[in-house]
C-alpha cells in the first residue's frame, strides 16, 4: 500500500507542478513505467487498464480537434461578440449571457474545449471593451468556473464523463436522459451563487459599440453556417452510434477529422497546425495515470472506499448519492478528478446502484472547482490567464473556490434524488 501510495503522490506532484516544463503525458508515463517495474501493476493490468480508457481519450481528443478548427474559423468569436451585443450593454446582463454561452460551449465542446478558447477570446473582448482589470478577472473566474460545473449533460461533455460511461457500459442517451435535470440545474444555479459572490465587481454599463461586427470575425461565411448544419448532424450520429454499438470515438475523432478536411477545401484553415495543437499528452495522461491509480486497488485502498460507499449506499439513495458526491468531490480537489474517477469507479463496481456512478461525475465535475489543481481544465485555464498576463494567487482561488462549490454541489447532486 504505502509504494503504491508514494508513486501514486509523486506521479501527481509531477503533472500538477511541471519541473522544468515535464508535460503532463510524459509525467504520468514515467509514473507508470515505475509502477510496472516495481511490480505494483502487471502488464496485464496495463493491457486492462489500455482497454477501460482508449475509447474516452480519443473520443476527448476529437471534440477538442473538432473546437480547434471552429475557433480558427472564427464561430467561437462570433458567437462571442453576439453575446456581448445581447446584452445591450448592460454589464449584469453581458455577465449572464456570457456563463450561459460557457455552459453550452462546455456542455458541446467539453470543459477543456471551452476553457482553452473561450477564456483567451472573452479575456480579449473584455479588453477591447477597456473593462477594469478586477472585473476582467470576475468574468474569467466565473467563466472558469462554468466550464467544469456545466460540463455535465453528454458523454463527451468531460473526460471523466467518457470514462464513467464506459466503465459501466451507459449508453449516449441513457446518460443524457439521467444527466440533462443535473446539467440544468447546475448552469442555472452556478449563475445564480456567482453573480452573488461577483456582483460588486460587475460594472452597470458596457460600451458594446467598441466591437467588431460578428460576421467581420468569420473566415469564411459558407463554412460558418455548413459547420451549423455539421454539428447538428454530428449530435444525430451519437445517437446512431448508440444503436449499432459504434464506439464514441469512432464518431468524436472521426466528425472532427471530417470538419478538419472541409476546413481544408474552404482554404480557412492550416490541418497539420490544428493536428499539432491538439492535446496529445492527454492520450498519455490518461493511460498512464489509470496504470498508477490501477496500482492503489491492487493494494486495496478501493476496497475501503467501497466499505464505505456500501455503508453509504444502506443509509438510502439521497444519503448515498449526496455522500458519494461529496466524497468524490473532496478527492478530486485534493489530488485531481481525473485519478479521483477512477478510483470511485473501481470503488463503485460491485455496489448495485447506478445513480451512485453519476453522483461520482458530478461530484468529480464541480469538486476540482473548490483547489487550482483539481481538474485539468483549472490547471489549463490558469496557464491560459498566466500567458495573457492575468494572475490569481493561490489562497485566492481556494477561497473563492471553497465558499462556492460546496453549496452549488449540494443542490446539483439532489437533483439527482
Amino acid at each position: 500500500m504505502i509504494l503504491a501510495l508514494s508513486l501514486f503522490l509523486i506521479t501527481l506532484l509531477l503533472v500538477i507542478i511541471q519541473p522544468r516544463g515535464l508535460q503532463i503525458g510524459t509525467s504520468a508515463i514515467i509514473g507508470a513505467c515505475f509502477a510496472l517495474l516495481l511490480g505494483v501493476v502487471s502488464f496485464a493490468d496495463v493491457l486492462v487498464v489500455t482497454n477501460i480508457v482508449w475509447d474516452a481519450t480519443l473520443a476527448f481528443i476529437g471534440i477538442i480537434l473538432l473546437s480547434l478548427v471552429l475557433d480558427e474559423i472564427g464561430f467561437f468569436e462570433w458567437c462571442a461578440i453576439w453575446m456581448a451585443r445581447f446584452s445591450k450593454g448592460n454589464g449584469h446582463v453581458m455577465f449572464v449571457y456570457s456563463l450561459l454561452l460557457g455552459s453550452i460551449i462546455s456542455a458541446f465542446f467539453a470543459n477543456d474545449g471551452a476553457v482553452l478558447i473561450l477564456t483567451p477570446i472573452l479575456l480579449a473582448k473584455m479588453r477591447i471593451l477597456k473593462l477594469e482589470p478586477k472585473t476582467i478577472v470576475a468574468f474569467l473566474l466565473a467563466g472558469g468556473f462554468i466550464s467544469d460545473a456545466a460540463s455535465l449533460p453528454f458523454v463527451f461533455s468531460n473526460l471523466t464523463n467518457i470514462v464513467t460511461a464506459n466503465y459501466f457500459h451507459i449508453g449516449f442517451s441513457t446518460y443524457l436522459s439521467t444527466m440533462l435535470m443535473p446539467y440544468v440545474v447546475s448552469t442555472f444555479v452556478s449563475i445564480a451563487v456567482l453573480w452573488l459572490f461577483l456582483r460588486n465587481d460587475i460594472p452597470l454599463h458596457v460600451n458594446v459599440e467598441l466591437l467588431k461586427h460578428p460576421d467581420d470575425v468569420l473566415k469564411s461565411k459558407p463554412l460558418f453556417y455548413l459547420a451549423w448544419f455539421f454539428i447538428a448532424a454530428l449530435m444525430g450520429s451519437y445517437f446512431v452510434g448508440e444503436q449499432y454499438h459504434i464506439p464514441i470515438s469512432f464518431i468524436a475523432l472521426g466528425g472532427a477529422l471530417l470538419f478538419l478536411a472541409i476546413a481544408r477545401y474552404f482554404k480557412a484553415v492550416k490541418p497539420w497546425q490544428i493536428i499539432k495543437t491538439a492535446p496529445w499528452q492527454v492520450v498519455w495522461f490518461s493511460i498512464g495515470l489509470y496504470i498508477v491509480v490501477y496500482g492503489l486497488k491492487n493494494a486495496g485502498l478501493t476496497t475501503y472506499l467501497t466499505h464505505i460507499l456500501n455503508a453509504l449506499n444502506a443509509q438510502g439513495n439521497a444519503i448515498a448519492i449526496v455522500g458519494t458526491g461529496f466524497i468524490a468531490a473532496i478527492l478530486s480537489a485534493v489530488m485531481n478528478n481525473m485519478p479521483s474517477v477512477m478510483i470511485m469507479d473501481i470503488a463503485l463496481h460491485d455496489i448495485h446502484n447506478s445513480a451512485l456512478a453519476y453522483a461520482n461525475i458530478i461530484g468529480c465535475n464541480l469538486g476540482p472547482k473548490m483547489t487550482p489543481f483539481g481538474s485539468l481544465a483549472t490547471l489549463l485555464w490558469l496557464h491560459v490567464m498566466a500567458k495573457k498576463g492575468v494572475k490569481i494567487s493561490f489562497w485566492a482561488y481556494s477561497k473563492f473556490g471553497l465558499l462556492v462549490t460546496p453549496p452549488i454541489l449540494l443542490v446539483v447532486l439532489l437533483s439527482l434524488v
